[in-house]
């Protein structure tokens, strides 16, 4: 499913636990659900039409983890099939604020629940930049107006001074 409407709403990606996905208790280690949202992020980018490695060669760009906020409030066991969903709560100039969920697919209890802040970065320079336009226009219009700050250069080179605060 691609354009806007895709955008906007949650998408979901299914994920079969293994026992490598375990600890010694039987449950999966913690980490690994970080895993399971960063391979979400990424199908969700090519569900969009951005296959990530082209996209990323493409557009000069990366996108990096800036803030990973995790709450677990269920195990997942071996051989649990999971559904990990993507949703875009917000963007600014260089960032993307989504909410990430770890659901179990046989009842739908959620297990985890994340909000992961992206940057979108330059990788010549490894600095703020702006998103390539052709993912920015698929994204929700940003909730909020610009907040004020620091005014700085900007992300791209040619492009407007935009605050600290927008870019990130």
């Amino acid at each position: 499913m691609q354009g806007p409407s895709a955008a906007r709403s949650a998408f979901s990606f299914p994920v079969r636990i293994y026992y490598e996905d375990t600890d010694a208790a039987g449950v999966v280690y913690y980490a690994n659900y970080l895993k399971f949202m960063e391979r979400a992020r990424t199908e969700w980018l090519e569900g969009l039409g951005f296959p990530l490695a082209a996209f990323e060669r493409e557009h000069g760009v990366t996108f990096v983890v800036r803030r990973a906020g995790i709450d677990f409030l269920a195990p997942a066991r071996l051989n649990d099939r999971l559904l990990v969903t993507v949703e875009v709560l917000d963007h600014g100039a260089c960032r993307i604020e989504l909410e990430q969920k770890v659901l179990r697919d046989a009842d739908a209890a959620e297990l985890a629940i994340a909000q992961i802040t992206l940057a979108c970065l330059d990788t010549a320079r490894w600095r703020p930049t702006r998103l390539p336009g052709a993912l920015a226009g698929m994204l929700p219009i940003a909730s909020q107006p610009p907040r004020p700050g620091r005014r700085v250069p900007g992300c791209s080179a040619g492009s407007p001074e935009i605050t600290e605060q927008e870019m990130l």
